[in-house]
């Protein structure tokens, strides 16, 4: 297993670019709320830390992962910097797991390609509860802050 032993969430916010001004969109689906909304937390306390006011944190909340895609969408019309999908998606008995899985990744494929501001995946697809857990503030970190991280670079990128 890749994150075996590892926390990926450390970071020095000194080394990511500043969200001084940024208006970042969030949003965070219900489905598994344990998992999406520590991650939310995560996410949250990384942007602020790296200089995102709270009120320019715009959050949306979306019924399941599969709804994700035009949450997003709504987030990018209103003029957003970034919009970060916060999703949790455990691997039951039905192929269902595979069909929102690939349909929430293809959209927001979709959206990056069609938008200027960036649309950051994260969306824990895990075969086990356990699993989201050690990833969203658990033994692993929080996937949330990672994708935090990475909606600021993007946004850096997007304007260099």
């Amino acid at each position: 297993m890749a994150t075996a032993h590892t926390n990926l969430s450390a970071f020095d916010p000194n080394e990511v670019p500043s969200g001084k001004g940024l208006k970042i969109g969030v949003v965070v689906a219900e489905w598994n709320k344990q998992i999406t909304e520590n991650l939310y937390l995560g996410a949250e306390e990384a942007l602020v830390a790296c200089g995102v006011e709270k009120s320019d944190i715009v959050r949306t909340d979306v019924p399941g992962s599969f709804e994700l895609v035009f949450g997003a969408k709504l987030a990018l019309e209103k003029g957003v910097d970034a919009v970060i999908v916060i999703g949790s998606v455990i691997q039951g008995e039905t192929k269902h797991f595979d069909f929102v899985c690939q349909g929430v990744t293809q959209g927001i494929v979709e959206l990056n390609l069609s938008s200027s501001s960036p649309v950051i995946f994260c969306v824990l697809t895990d075969n086990t509860l356990q699993q989201a857990i050690d990833r969203s503030g658990g033994q692993h970190g929080n996937k949330g802050v990672e994708a935090a991280v990475t909606a600021l670079k993007m946004v850096a990128l997007a304007r260099s």
